[in-house]
């Protein structure tokens, strides 16, 4: 059986085109989603490994302790009042420094931190862990579209001078910029005393 000269085209046209899809759309999917996996963890420690958080934003410093009691709430605000925190909005905020993720690591000298506004950082996490190591994150200003943020963690000059900036979550920005009162345990309407009628008079 032959094959006219088109028909050959068109078959090695079909076959080259099936290799594309194989490599491309299923051999390449997969390597892209280990690359997705391979994205740079942040930090290295769990939620259960924190004893303390401090806070430090342009318009607010907080310093947060884990409740010794064990009980609810797990957080304590410790300054600039002493009163039982707002779980839920620690939660958001280590929930982020734990499995929080960096889509790229770049370096630059020291002298361009401005331009990522890490020289004068809108926020500054320290963290304290229960066997007294402590870390470090320093929230930059958002990349030019506006959907990550520049960070630094652990800010330290490397051997060639350099320091190493990442881009996270512009999630970040959202958990630490918050009001005094937004840190506090919301109020329970259920506990509050009811109030005691008035008599009426005859």
């Amino acid at each position: 059986m032959k094959f006219s000269r088109t028909t050959l085209i068109l078959l090695l046209l079909a076959l080259g085109l099936g290799t594309f899809v194989y490599f491309y759309e299923i051999r390449g999917g997969t390597q892209r989603e280990e690359v997705k996996e391979k994205q740079q963890q942040i930090f290295s420690f769990t939620a259960d490994d924190v004893q303390s958080l401090t806070v430090t934003t342009q318009k607010l410093s907080l310093s947060l302790e884990r409740n010794p009691q064990g009980n609810q709430p797990k957080w304590l605000l410790k300054s600039p009042v002493s009163e039982p925190a707002n779980d839920a909005i620690v939660s958001y905020l280590m929930d982020l420094l734990v499995k929080g993720k960096s889509d790229r690591i770049f370096s630059i000298p020291p002298n361009q931190k401005a331009e990522f506004g890490l020289d004068q950082p809108q926020a500054t996490i320290n963290i304290q862990l229960k066997n007294q190591q402590s870390q470090q994150l320093l929230l930059g200003k958002l990349n030019p579209n506006g959907s990550s943020l520049y960070v630094q963690a652990n800010p330290t000059v490397k051997p060639d001078g350099n320091i190493d900036v990442l881009l996270v979550s512009k999630d970040f920005e959202n958990a630490v910029n918050r009001e005094l009162s937004e840190w506090q345990q919301p109020k329970n309407n259920s506990e509050q005393p009811t109030p005691t009628p008035t008599p009426t008079g005859k």
